[in-house]
């Protein structure tokens, strides 16, 4: 057996899209998408003064985003808190959310009404058991995928559950620690040097 490869990354700055008007609703989104609601709009725009307020420009790290239209819209939200004057992130299409499969768009409560799932089952249950949803396994191989190409310190908009797993990557974390990940939306999930932080305005 050859020796296991090790990979370093650079300082990443790792944010979740704003309130959608599904998240509120409570439905999985996966692959489909809903617009963000006025306070996901101000979460968006408040986290990209942070970032400035951290001394994040152009010139230090570089933009990603997830081509997810909820994705997109944060990240323009964000890009008004920097003078650029023209795009500020590249999309990346391994950046997109978990599929959740024929559970897409339907609710935690609709979900327990036609699966085995318990009504104490744990959020993370309900990505693991999707039918035809993509696998953790799956999403970490995309997500490392994407890792390995950055050179320089990056910010990156995703979603909760990618968000969680590029942060295991980055920690060297095994997927079934997870959901030990703090969450959340208008926060910056700051990974360094092995380190976790988390940043609110």
């Amino acid at each position: 057996m050859g020796a296991k490869v090790t990979y370093s990354f650079p300082d990443l700055l790792i944010l979740r899209h704003g309130e959608t008007e599904w998240n509120r609703q409570g439905r999985l989104q996966g692959d489909l998408d809903s617009p963000l609601t006025e306070s996901g709009i101000a979460q968006a725009r408040a986290m990209g003064r942070l970032l400035v307020d951290m001394g994040v420009t152009p010139d230090s790290h570089d933009f990603w985003t997830s081509p997810l239209g909820r994705a997109r819209q944060t990240a323009l939200e964000i890009g008004t808190a920097f003078a650029t004057g023209g795009p500020l992130f590249r999309e990346d299409a391994r950046l997109r959310e978990i599929s959740v499969g024929d559970w897409t768009g339907m609710t935690r409560q609709e979900i327990l009404h036609l699966s085995d799932l318990s009504e104490d089952a744990h959020f993370m249950d309900f990505y693991a058991a999707a039918p035809q949803g993509e696998s953790f396994e799956q999403m970490s191989q995309r997500a490392r995928g994407f890792l390995q190409t950055l050179t320089r310190p990056a910010v990156v908009v995703t979603h909760g559950i990618t968000s969680r797993v590029l942060r295991a990557v980055v920690l060297g974390w095994d997927l079934p620690r997870l959901a030990e990940l703090p969450g959340g939306q208008g926060v910056i999930h700051r990974v360094c040097n092995g380190r976790h932080e988390e940043w609110a305005p």
